[in-house]
């Protein structure tokens, strides 16, 4: 994910104790972590020290993705698989992603406001982070804000969507085990086949499963299932479907969600599956990395006088734009 060129930094915070704050972050320190996700969201001038201090670290906590289209009880699901997660004595951390606000660039959502249940637990961390424009159901900053959560001894991080349709896919490449989340009567069966999202879930939930039509929505499932994809190659991971009631004081369903996720994991574990996909994960966060830094220094030259020159001469037809091109990256 590409971040946003910045610099200086929003705001600016080059006065930041990177290594007492990650020291604290390791301690549990709420307001560490915070303000190593601020720094990561901001794109600071410390963002690299950041990444150097948090990266010994990393690479314990499970990721969970939460998607599906808007509506289908994202949050309130969330919610539940965190009072299960404590329940069993595990440090969790969420990171929910919501729109951007057209006026501050912050979430405009805010679950932070939907998860008070564990707004005073200490074994819990919930961020809400702004989309910000970009596409995929992510925020920018997410991997890197994943790194801080792992990084401060969480044992599992959720991160749950922007919830915007088909565009939120993205959640597969950076999570472990990828749930999506469907629910009856909202026409998700058709929609989870434009969207694609069956070669993205790991596991099925159809919540809200108390409404007429949640067999139906099972069934349907069941049937693109049969239709192929990745899951039906010899050894691969065939993602179950779980019906779940996900409310307060409900919660049907969850403690087998919770058990198909540790499946998932014990599948990634002794497959090698879940190697690959967190060096493919880094892979893509470096490539991501440097494409930003080819494009601001892009920028530098696009304000020089030598992409005009060029311009020129394509359009007076004395060179084509693919040698143009190649010209201007040997000045980088």
């Amino acid at each position: 994910m590409n971040a946003p060129a910045r610099a200086g930094g929003r705001r600016g915070r080059r006065t930041a104790d990177v290594p007492a704050l990650v020291a604290g972050a390791r301690e549990g320190d709420a307001r560490s972590v915070a303000r190593l996700i601020s720094l990561v969201e901001d794109a600071s001038p410390l963002l690299r020290e950041v990444a150097a201090a948090l990266a010994p670290h990393t690479g314990r906590a499970r990721v969970l993705g939460l998607t599906g289209p808007p509506g289908v009880g994202k949050s309130t699901t969330t919610t539940a698989l965190v009072r299960a997660f404590r329940a069993a004595g595990q440090r969790v951390g969420v990171l929910a992603v919501d729109p951007s606000s057209p006026f501050s660039g912050g979430a405009l959502l805010g679950d932070r406001v939907r998860m008070q249940d564990h707004a005073g637990d200490p074994g819990v961390f919930i961020r809400s982070m702004a989309s910000r424009g970009h596409l995929g159901g992510l925020a920018w900053a997410t991997p890197q804000a994943l790194r801080v959560l792992d990084a401060a001894g969480c044992d599992v991080v959720l991160v749950e969507t922007v919830g915007v349709g088909q565009s939120e896919l993205e959640v597969a490449s950076l999570a472990d085990t990828t749930l999506v989340l469907l629910a009856p009567g909202m026409g998700d069966g058709i929609q989870a086949a434009k969207a694609g999202i069956l070669e993205v879930a790991d596991v099925f939930v159809v919540n809200k499963a108390d409404r007429d039509g949640a067999d139906q929505t099972v069934r349907d499932l069941r049937g693109m299932l049969s239709l192929g994809g990745r899951h039906t190659d010899a050894g691969a991971w065939r993602p179950p479907i779980v019906k779940t009631v996900a409310y307060r004081d409900a919660d049907t369903g969850i403690e087998e969600v919770v058990a198909r996720i540790g499946e998932h994991a014990a599948w990634l574990d002794s497959s090698g599956e879940g190697h690959r996909r967190r060096v493919a994960r880094a892979a893509r966060e470096i490539e991501a990395i440097a494409v930003a830094g080819v494009r601001e220094r892009m920028g530098d030259v696009g304000g020089s006088a030598a992409l005009p020159a060029l311009a020129e001469r394509v359009v007076a037809g004395e060179t084509d734009p693919y040698r143009a091109a190649d010209h201007l990256v040997a000045q980088l």
